[in-house]
């Protein structure tokens, strides 16, 4: 009988995003991992298409996560380089 495969996705559409906003490399490798997802299934390997399919989504969890934490460390960059440079310019008025 011709039973129907189930539904995985490959989160391809995550890991291009995280490719092109957040993270090239692991967004990189998410693109590889959701890229290996339709072939799995299309050969009946729905183990290794679900497990394709969740590193797929972590890498791309990963890439996001990866740009939050360089957008906070760049927002406290500038918060502190701002600070600094306030500091010092109320000290040169003191002479």
């Amino acid at each position: 009988m011709n039973n129907p495969s189930p539904a995985i996705s490959n989160n391809m559409v995550w890991a291009i995003l995280t490719t092109l906003f957040c993270c090239l490399p692991l967004g990189i490798v998410s693109i590889i991992h959701a890229a290996k997802v339709d072939g799995l299934v299309a050969a009946g390997n729905y183990a290794a298409a679900q497990e394709a399919a969740a590193k797929a989504k972590s890498w791309a969890m990963w890439a996001a996560g990866a740009w939050l934490i360089l957008v906070v460390l760049y927002v406290v960059f500038i918060l502190v380089i701002g600070v600094s440079s306030a500091g010092l310019s109320g000290l040169s008025g003191m002479n």
